[in-house]
């Protein structure tokens, strides 16, 4: 008698099996809340993603205690995009927010993100030099609407991040 694993093994159980590879990439967009994680977007939209889209939330209006204007995203070309649409195109969205900084738009677009039942990863970057209360303001602003909240020191981990997460 054959053990199971040597049985599932089997010609007879390959018939069974998903022959080919999963063949349609994560349609990802990547915004960028503030000015911290701007200047890392930039960068990291000069290297060659599978379905990524590089997107900036709008910046706070300070006439209305930091709110920020519902319901639209930037491009790297300028182009406003209606958040909405962006994550009824997207499998999953990557916030990047420097630390004490102001991501106020994290809410607007976690908001849209759970309606839609799409994967959210929060990133702080330029962290290594950032003082505790400035990576606390940041975390009480991304942890409630992120799924996974990643500190990180440098570019170098946030491109290793993204390739985990098969951007």
């Amino acid at each position: 008698m054959l053990a199971e694993s040597a049985r599932a093994t089997s010609a007879a159980e390959l018939r069974f099996r998903v022959q080919a590879p999963n063949s349609s990439p994560r349609a990802t967009s990547v915004i960028a809340l503030d000015a911290g994680g701007d200047a890392v977007l930039r960068r990291l939209a000069q290297h060659p993603w599978s379905r990524a889209t590089f997107l900036r939330a709008p910046v706070p209006d300070p006439q209305a205690d930091g709110e920020v204007a519902d319901g639209w995203l930037t491009d790297l070309a300028d182009r406003q995009l209606r958040v909405r649409d962006q994550i009824a195109a997207s499998d999953q969205v990557i916030m990047l927010a420097g630390p004490g900084g102001t991501a106020a738009a994290a809410a607007m677009i976690g908001r849209a993100c759970s309606q839609r039942r799409v994967t959210t990863t929060a990133l702080i970057v330029g962290a290594q030099s950032a003082s505790d209360r400035e990576l606390s303001k940041t975390l009480a602003q991304l942890r409630p609407w992120s799924l996974m909240v990643v500190i990180a020191n440098t570019d170098e981990y946030i491109g290793d991040m993204m390739a985990a997460l098969r951007v």
